[in-house]
C-alpha cells in the first residue's frame, strides 16, 4: 500500500492562518451602542447561524477590540450582511474608528445605527460571551430582520483578500 499522506508541517497559529486562508467566509458589519449610549462598529467575518431553533448567531471577536468591552450580555447589536454592492461598508468598518460613522447611518430599534446600504440587517441581543485566551465568542439571539435587497453577488473573505461570488453551482435539495 502506497502512502500519499500529505505532509502536516505547519503547526498552531500558523496551521490555523494557512487552513483559514482556504475557507472563505461571509462578510458583515456589527454596530452597537458603546455603554455612553455612542454608536460602535467592526467588519466579521466570523459572523455566523448557530441555528435556527432558537435562532442563534455567533460572532468571535478579540477582547482587544475597542469594541470588546461594550458587548455585554443583554446588550442589542445590528448585525448587516454584505455584498459585492457594499464593500465599502467591509473597508470602513475595518478601518479607523474615526471614520467609520460618517452620517448615513440611520437609527434602528434600541437606538442601534443601522446602515441602510447592507443587503439586509438582524436585530438581535447577546445572550452570552465565552471568554477564550484572548478571544471570545458572543452568542446573539436573533430578534427581527429586514430584508433591503436581493443580492447578486456575495461578499466573501478568501485568501486574505475580500471577493465577490456569482456562479451558482447547484442547489442543496
Amino acid at each position: 500500500m502506497t502512502n500519499n499522506s500529505p505532509a502536516f508541517d505547519l503547526s498552531g497559529s500558523d496551521a490555523l492562518k494557512a487552513a483559514f486562508r482556504n475557507h472563505a467566509s461571509g462578510i458583515s458589519v456589527i454596530t452597537a451602542l458603546d455603554l455612553d449610549g455612542n454608536p460602535i462598529g467592526f467588519t466579521a467575518s466570523s459572523a455566523t447561524s448557530l441555528g435556527s431553533n432558537p435562532p442563534l448567531v455567533s460572532l468571535n471577536v478579540a477582547q482587544g477590540s475597542s469594541s470588546y468591552p461594550h458587548l455585554l450580555p443583554g446588550r442589542f447589536v445590528a448585525l448587516h450582511t454584505l455584498d459585492s454592492d457594499s464593500l465599502h461598508l467591509a473597508q470602513r468598518f475595518a478601518g479607523d474608528k474615526a471614520g467609520r460613522f460618517v452620517g448615513d447611518e440611520i437609527d434602528g430599534p434600541e437606538g442601534l445605527p443601522i446602515i441602510p446600504q447592507a443587503s439586509s440587517v438582524l436585530i438581535g441581543k447577546i445572550r452570552e460571551k465565552y471568554e477564550i485566551e484572548s478571544n471570545a465568542v458572543v452568542i446573539i439571539d436573533a430578534l427581527t430582520a429586514s430584508v433591503m435587497r436581493t443580492p447578486q453577488e456575495p461578499l466573501v473573505y478568501f485568501q486574505r483578500a475580500y471577493h465577490a461570488i456569482g456562479n451558482k453551482l447547484a442547489d442543496n435539495d
